[in-house]
This record gives structure tokens, sequence and C-alpha cells, in this order.
């Protein structure tokens, strides 16, 4: 019967133990290395630009295009643009380019040139003298939707509108209805204007996506 000496168990178990360690630790670095990668990957993913909410083919279809005509009336009985803030004190009178002057208006927004003309929404807002050079108006408002297959939505315009000048581009910031997430801009061309009343027909060609 062959018997094993203690110490040479103790030298077999040992060198199996010592052998086996380095296996252990790399596999332990391996997975350490692993899940170092995964957080890498999960933290570049998260701080990738997310792309904006838009309407369901938005990209793909071509902007709407709205043509109507805005009626300004400053004078009369039932003018549908009040002048709510004058020229500054000690301004020439009158005023060349009504530089400080503030006016709220309620224009409607017909189909032709005409102000018999069947109307299609409301220009709700107001516009100011800004520029002491020319006649220039800083123009914020809302075009209200009446009629027609946009009947309850809006769209709201902000930018600078010098009414000499033969065609002004304003910007569309945005909308409500079918006009949500709307982007565009608005041309305007003069159709009419009365020099000594103020009043005017203004021709809007707008091109909006949404």
């Amino acid at each position: 019967m062959t018997h094993t000496h203690p110490l040479t168990h103790c030298s077999s178990a040992s060198s199996s133990v010592s052998q086996s360690l380095p296996q252990n630790e790399m596999a332990k670095e391996g997975t350490v290395m692993l899940a170092l990668f995964l957080l890498l990957l999960v933290a570049a993913e998260a701080t990738q630009p997310q792309d904006e909410p838009t309407a369901v083919g938005h990209a793909a279809s071509a902007p709407t295009h709205l043509h109507f005509y805005f009626h300004d009336t400053v004078s009369g009985k039932s003018p549908t643009a009040v002048r709510v803030v004058g020229p500054p004190a000690g301004s020439p009178s009158p005023q060349p380019t009504f530089f400080g002057t503030v006016n709220v208006m309620d224009d409607p927004l017909t189909e032709g040139p005409e102000a018999e003309s069947a109307e299609v929404g409301r220009a709700q807002g107001l516009y100011m003298g800004s520029d002491q050079a020319k006649i220039g108006f800083l123009q914020a408002m809302n075009l209200v939707f009446t009629a027609g297959a946009h009947n309850g939505s809006t769209l709201a315009l902000l930018g600078r509108n010098c009414p000499l000048d033969g065609v002004r581009e304003l910007p569309v910031l945005g909308g409500t209805g079918a006009f949500r997430f709307a982007r565009g801009y608005a041309l305007l061309r003069t159709h009419w204007l009365d020099l000594r009343t103020g009043d005017a027909t203004v021709e809007y060609d707008v091109y909006v996506m949404h």
C-alpha cells in the first residue's frame, strides 16, 4: 500500500491553487472591463442630441401656402387699428417715421383685396414705430383663422415691417391647432395705401411647415 506524505499532498494542493488564482483574476478583470465598456456605451448614447418632436410626416411634407389680404383701417368711425401710444413729446409734427407710436389691431383677413370679400380670419396684435430713419414697424400678431380648412387654428408672426418697401418678410414663430410645430415665413406686398389716412390693404403669401 502506497502512502502519500502529507507535505507532498500539501505541496500539490498549493500548486493547484496557485495555478487557478491567475485564471480567476483574469476572469474578474475581463468582467470589470466588460462592465466599463457597457457603462461608456450607455453614457455615450445618453449624450447624443435628441431629435425635436415634430408632426407626423413633417420632414417629407411640402409647405402649406396661404394667400389672403390684410385690411388695416385707422380712420373713420369703426377703425380696426387704434393708436394707444402717440409719438414722444418734442417729436416733429407730423412725425415722419411714426417712431415711438404703438397701434393695436384686430384687422380682417379676406380672400380677395376688396373689403367686401369673404373673411377668412383676423390679424390680432400690435405694431410699433421702431425705426428713426424710415417708416418701419416691429409687428407682433396672431393670424386667427375663422373659416375654411384651418378654421380655429392660429399662426404667430413677429418681425420688421416697412410698409413702403416693395416686399417685406415676417417669420412664422409657431401656431396652434392644425399649425402646431409651425415654422415658416410670410411675404407682404402693399396692395393699396392711402397716404392721407394711413389705411392700407396688404397682400399676404404665407408658407408654413407644420
